[in-house]
């Protein structure tokens, strides 16, 4: 069985090439590829999150106590994610060069912190406290097998 952590970090990778065909087509100024990758890198880290936040962080929350520890960090930063995704997607809808490059600038920064925070300290956390509870293996099944959000 893969561990939560694999099955995670994998889908980190996903959402990040994503995110990369969009920065490509924004450097090419093909704007409707650019925002249609857009939209799909949001929609794949939105399920993400959504995993995260209603089935592994509450788990994990429940099993360990931890209520301000690294879940609180983690929804603070999706948060600002999911601002930065906004914008955009909106850049790229309105074929702004300089509003996308600002926010992917930014979203890729926060990315990087982020990602590597939950790879090398919460997801590992949680393979010892919550990967064999069913809940929420079914929800990290069911992010994975949605497959790709293209």
């Amino acid at each position: 069985m893969t561990s939560l952590s694999t099955t995670m970090a994998g889908h980190h990778t996903h959402c990040d090439d994503v995110f990369a065909r969009a920065e490509a087509a924004a450097e090419r100024a093909d704007w409707p590829a650019c925002e249609q990758a857009a939209r799909q890198f949001r929609a794949a880290v939105l399920a993400h999150f959504t995993t995260e936040e209603e089935a592994i962080f509450p788990a994990f929350e429940a099993a360990t106590g931890m209520t301000e520890g690294p879940t609180r960090v983690m929804r603070g930063e999706h948060v600002q994610m999911r601002e930065l995704m906004s914008l955009l997607v909106e850049a790229a809808a309105a074929a702004d060069g300089d509003g996308f490059s600002d926010a992917a600038e930014t979203l890729l920064l926060l990315m990087q912190q982020h990602n590597m925070k939950e790879e090398n300290i919460l997801y590992p956390m949680c393979d010892q406290t919550v990967a064999g509870d069913p809940a929420v293996c079914r929800a990290v099944a069911d992010l994975v097998e949605e497959g790709p959000h293209d």
